[in-house]
């Protein structure tokens, strides 16, 4: 039976430290093999946390690397170029973002959102912007929501 370990790494810099070493360690596994494949399969996500699931096959010794994507808040901080949002998102803008970067987000995060359909997942994103003191076309992301109701969106949303 494999045993699993999940860990949350710097995107492209992980390391034999812990948690991941120490853990692998244990196991008899080549902890240098383990990190450099984390950081190939991670370093389209540099300067990101990813969650990373190690499967290891006690008896083999074998191990596969699954890696999830990124928080939503992270995708968006990137998309701004930014390292985290505003500690008063009421008040205080520290970017904008566009329509078709929200949809992007909300593609490669589908599996993960909860909403049931596109539409919905967009404006779980747009949420999000709302707590990091991010505007979406330049508009508050609440204006933002009554507009993809509205339909503001569907052709892109849509495409």
């Amino acid at each position: 039976m494999a045993e699993k370990v999940q860990v949350l790494v710097d995107g492209g810099k992980a390391t034999a430290g812990p948690p991941i070493g120490p853990t692998l360690g244990a196991l008899g596994i080549n902890v240098g093999e383990v990190v450099k494949e984390i950081n190939v399969k991670t370093a389209s996500f540099e300067g990101m946390k990813v969650p990373v699931t190690i499967s290891v096959d006690k008896a083999t010794k074998k191990f596969t690397i699954e890696v999830g994507t990124p928080p939503t808040s992270s995708l968006i901080l990137k998309e701004l170029s930014r390292e985290k949002g505003s500690g008063k998102a009421g008040s205080e803008i520290i970017g904008n973002i566009t329509m078709k970067q929200i949809i992007n987000i909300s593609k490669m995060k589908s599996a993960e959102l909860m909403g049931k359909d596109v539409k919905k997942q967009v404006k779980e994103v747009v949420g999000t912007c709302q707590s990091l003191g991010v505007t979406v076309e330049g508009k508050n992301p609440k204006q933002i929501m009554k507009e993809i109701d509205n339909g503001a969106f569907d052709q892109l949303i849509l495409s």
